[in-house]
């Protein structure tokens, strides 16, 4: 028995050593297992890993570099290139690399000259940016001021020359008003955008075309992640985004057109537009006197700034679509259709003008500009000979509720929408508008001068210019572009489409004919007798709007700036319209038609747009038009 029991004990000893024997290999393969992939982890990290954790264990030296996008260029609509970029060498500066800003700008001019100017948007700048952003100090760095610098450049920290792309304008002033400028970015400017897409971004918009559209000539700002040293020298590209250029624009815009127009109004102040009917498309938009965009891009001085501010001729003031006018008669057409349209007048009304009108009831004389008067009139004639007292009579029948209505719907007292920065909306006066300017009460005699242009009545050369374009499509209406096409980059034309607006409610074929052949007769034997003879058919109206009281139109004795300006409003050819014209010529009351006569030659004539098979008629006979 006592044989059994130690057999039994001797059984469980082994079985317990077998036992642990398996659990001490199970232990020891999962430490091997863990063991090897501690060393392999660590192996990985340590080696495999090592130069990115140390990259990461220096989290200063980490950052990211803004690539700013390439502007947009800007070209007319034959492919003639309006704004560009060149590539320049700049000397930047961060102000926050920089141990005593004021003595090393003393010293950096040892190397490279810096003018008062420089030094005064440079302070400016600075205080527009963050301290590690980089300011520009000076700009067109030629290739010795460069070379210069690259031998100094190690004592000058936060001191750094820099490739970049700026705007210039190869036409200098011919398109000032039109494309605008860019500029330094301001800060007000700055808290307008989304700031991570103009980080590094040093010129915006600033006017006209440029200002506008901002956004599709901006682009999109790329990234890169780079690691850099203690100096803040690039070691490593980590991660590159690639900026995305902006888009081109092409205008509509023809540069000859608009090279011939500005050449025609050589000498005076004021503004002319030319629009394609049949589209809304601008051909040519021209505001004197004009000024060179590209002194702004840079950063114009303090001194330069003051003299454009200060000249008595305004070379900043767009004229165009900013300036506010009395048109004068070229109003008088809109208000025979109206009339006509109301029954107010027919074909064959007429009065007998002694040169002066009285409103039944009232001693008050409204003048009429031909002393002596026109004789007997109606209302072709008060259209070719732009009778003063016909209108007046018409204004006092027709009431000043029909003519608000027609002025309104040939878009005068509106925004245009054409696609260009801070338009002007003009007046239509009316009661209400009286009522709330003066807080004096309407009466008939304002509705009797309204229908001259004077008075309260203030519009724009593009909404003249739109209104004439209407005219010559017999009512039909469109919104005036200067928009012809986008490209994005790398990619195709995008045409832009026209946009209709509402058309005039005259749609009778012979009230048309009856105003259009009137304003043709203008041309031959009217007020705008001494536009010629052409080739090609004209419809036209002619204006003068006083600047002074001066009733009989008296010039002797007046300064230049007491003179009348003048306008003239008109279209051609007569039966299939390529153009429509609006000239303004401030203190000169008799050159807006030859003006206008040089414009409408070089476009039909010169560039052969006129085509003698689609308009025969010639310019002596009225054409029947519908």
């Amino acid at each position: 028995m006592f044989k059994y029991k130690t057999s039994i004990i001797l059984k469980n000893q082994i079985k317990e050593l077998l036992l642990f024997k398996h659990r001490l290999l199970a232990v020891i393969i999962i430490i091997i297992i863990l063991s090897s992939w501690l060393i392999a982890r660590m192996f990985y990290l340590q080696v495999i890993q090592h130069s990115y954790y140390t990259t990461l264990s220096k989290q200063n030296a980490i950052g990211l570099l803004p690539l700013p996008p390439a502007r947009g260029l800007i070209y007319d609509r034959n492919g003639v290139l309006l704004a560009r970029n060149i590539p320049v060498y700049s000397l930047m500066v961060i102000p926050d690399k920089v141990s005593n800003l004021t003595k090393e700008l003393i010293q950096i001019q040892k190397i490279i000259p810096l003018s008062a100017a420089e030094l005064q948007v440079f302070h400016r700048q600075i205080k527009q940016h963050l301290d590690f952003q980089e300011v520009p100090l000076k700009l067109k760095l030629s290739a010795k001021q460069v070379a210069e610098f690259a031998v100094e450049n190690y004592r000058f920290p936060g001191f750094e020359v820099k490739a970049e792309l700026i705007r210039q304008y190869p036409f200098k002033k011919m398109f000032s008003h039109v494309i605008g400028y860019v500029g330094r970015i301001n800060a007000a400017e700055l808290n307008q955008v989304n700031l991570s897409n103009y980080a590094e971004t040093n010129y915006y918009g600033k006017t006209g075309i440029e200002n506008y559209y901002e956004t599709t000539l901006h682009g999109n700002v790329g990234y890169q992640r780079v690691e850099t040293d203690a100096s803040g020298q690039i070691v490593r590209i980590l991660k590159t985004i690639p900026s995305v250029a902006g888009s081109n624009i092409y205008l509509t815009i023809d540069s000859k057109l608009q090279a011939a127009t500005q050449a025609a109004m050589q000498g005076y102040n004021g503004a002319a537009i030319v629009i394609q009917p049949k589209t809304g498309q601008v051909l040519a938009m021209v505001s004197l006197p004009v000024f060179n965009p590209n002194q702004f891009v840079k950063g114009i001085s303090s001194k330069a700034y003051a003299k454009l501010l200060n000249d008595p001729n305004r070379p900043l003031y767009n004229r165009a679509t900013h300036g506010l006018y009395a048109i004068g008669s070229t109003i008088k057409p809109f208000i025979g259709l109206e009339a006509l349209a109301t029954g107010t007048v027919t074909p064959a009304y007429q009065i007998y003008d002694p040169g002066w009108y009285k409103i039944p009831g009232s001693t008050h004389v409204f003048h009429d500009w031909q002393k002596g008067g026109h004789g007997i009139v109606n209302l072709h004639k008060a259209i070719m000979v732009s009778c003063d007292t016909f209108f007046y009579t018409v204004a006092y029948n027709l009431g000043i509720t029909p003519i608000d209505h027609v002025l309104t719907e040939f878009g005068f007292g509106q925004l245009t929408g054409i696609n260009f920065p801070n338009e002007l909306a003009g007046t239509v006066p009316s009661p209400a508008y009286k009522r709330q300017v003066t807080g004096q009460s309407w009466y008939t005699g304002d509705t009797v001068n309204t229908v001259i242009g004077q008075g309260y009545y203030q519009a724009t050369v593009i909404q003249l210019a739109n209104a004439a374009a209407a005219l010559a499509n017999r009512g039909v209406r469109y919104r005036p572009t200067l928009l012809y096409a986008i490209q994005p980059v790398g990619k195709s034309l995008i045409l832009q489409p026209k946009q209709s607006l509402p058309r005039a409610d005259i749609t009778d074929k012979q009230i048309w004919y009856e105003i259009i052949s009137a304003m043709q007769d203008v041309i031959k034997q009217g007020t705008a007798y001494n536009f010629g003879p052409t080739p090609y058919t004209v419809a036209a109206k002619t204006g003068t709007a006083q600047v002074r009281n001066n009733p009989n139109q008296v010039t002797t004795g007046l300064t230049k700036n007491e003179l009348s300006n003048s306008i003239f409003i008109a279209f051609a050819p007569v039966k299939k319209p390529q153009i429509a014209v609006a000239v303004i010529i401030e203190h000169s009351p008799h050159t807006a038609v030859k003006v206008a006569r040089q414009i409408m030659d070089y476009y039909l004539i010169t560039e052969n747009h006129w085509h003698p098979k689609a308009n025969s008629s010639p310019s002596n006979t009225t054409t029947k038009t519908s």
